[in-house]
């Protein structure tokens, strides 16, 4: 466990956590985070640097609904703010199945970064960010930033077209005209707003389970950790257990499922290496041969 209280730190925390973990052996480490005080991206980054290529780097940063106050981990037996916690699994006989898939459609003209510092965000298109933002949400603007959960941004880097992200605001600084998000927002990225769709979420919960499924090796059951993103609740309403029973259904019987609602989704889904994933179902199965 390391203690966060700037995200600035986070690669460091990612770096040490790390560090106490890598041995022979590691096959895979779960991550439960913060979700206020950190940069997803960079956590991931500093984990991975450390354990390596060869381990499995899943897990998820804790929310706070649409409240955006404070969001508590469990570590040592005691529940507290500003916390990473970094649980390794050792051993040949376990099996590691991982997936993630969200479900937004995106919407509206494809925009660019023009200045960006890390996970804060001050302007597109050479617009403060914050006032261009709330003029796409109109009067769903005076409840921010828990109405960003229901609008978050699609992010393409111009050296990876074809590698999208999707990022989910955590903060507003109404005096920078700026935005925070879970996870970084590259200068000269271009980005886009997406909108839910409701079948294609309950979809993407299903495609998530069917990938961390394909992972593994026959059909004996297995742990599986889930973790949503608070905007897919939201959304979803009473409807939220559907995602959840969708992946139920797909995993093998007798199968484990827990989980949690999260500001931030970390997962190699996308690359093979661990990354942050905002708004997706991201789903991780464990299993002893």
């Amino acid at each position: 466990m390391r203690v966060i209280s700037d995200a600035a730190d986070s690669r460091a925390v990612g770096e040490a956590l790390g560090a106490d973990l890598a041995a022979e052996g590691l096959r895979a480490v779960m991550v439960l985070s913060d979700g206020l005080n950190v940069n997803g991206t960079t956590l991931a980054e500093g984990i991975t640097a450390t354990v390596g290529p060869g381990v499995i780097v899943t897990g998820g940063l804790a929310g706070d609904g649409p409240r955006f106050v404070s969001t508590w981990i469990l570590a040592d037996g005691e529940v507290g703010d500003q916390r990473v916690v970094a649980v390794g699994l050792y051993g040949d006989r376990l099996e590691v199945g991982h997936g993630s898939r969200g479900g937004w459609d995106p919407f509206g003209p494809v925009r660019k970064v023009t200045h960006a510092v890390g996970n804060k965000l001050f302007s597109i298109d050479g617009r403060p960010a914050l006032d261009l933002y709330k003029e796409y949400l109109g009067e769903r603007a005076e409840g921010l930033p828990a109405t960003a959960l229901l609008f978050p941004l699609a992010l393409r880097e111009p050296k990876q077209p074809d590698r999208e992200l999707v990022r989910t605001i955590l903060a507003v600084d109404e005096d920078e005209l700026s935005m925070t998000f879970a996870g970084d927002i590259p200068e000269g990225a271009h980005v886009q707003l997406m909108r839910a769709n409701f079948e294609r979420l309950i979809e993407g919960a299903a495609t998530a389970a069917d990938i961390t499924l394909a992972n593994l090796d026959g059909g004996s059951p297995v742990l599986a950790v889930a973790v949503s993103c608070v905007g897919r609740r939201l959304v979803l309403g009473e409807a939220t257990e559907d995602e959840v029973e969708v992946t139920m259904e797909a995993l093998p019987a007798g199968s484990v499922q827990v989980g949690f609602y999260s500001y931030g989704e970390l997962s190699p889904a996308t690359t093979g290496t661990c990354e942050l994933h905002n708004q997706t179902m991201t789903i991780t199965a464990y299993r002893e041969r």
